[in-house]
């Protein structure tokens, strides 16, 4: 790939597109794992007892353990849509930007 067609690619609007799609999913993705995970952590800081509630009477396993094992799900899930959408979009766009740009 030479220079002139990079500049091709990056002046062409179907590649912008792909670009801010990408960024903008991406973001919102890692916006939702932040916000879990430092929610989990605060209420750990600041009301342990939430978490130490026992999920059945007598229960050694506390509340606590289903929601950060949630939360690691999440994480997987996010990463799976990510690539989903990026085999299936994405991969997309970029055959299409590289089309218009040879």
């Amino acid at each position: 790939m030479d220079a002139q067609q990079l500049e091709r690619i990056r002046n062409n609007e179907s590649f912008r597109k792909l670009v801010a799609a990408r960024s903008r999913l991406g973001w919102q993705l890692a916006a939702v794992v932040i916000c879990l995970y430092f929610t989990f952590i605060l209420v750990i800081a600041f009301a342990p007892h939430l978490l130490g509630i026992p999920l059945f009477n007598g229960a050694v396993t506390t509340i606590g353990i289903p929601i950060g094992i949630f939360i690691i799900v999440i994480a997987f899930a996010t990463t799976g849509l990510y690539v989903g959408r990026a085999n299936s979009e994405f991969d997309g766009l970029v055959r299409k930007v590289l089309e218009e740009t040879e």
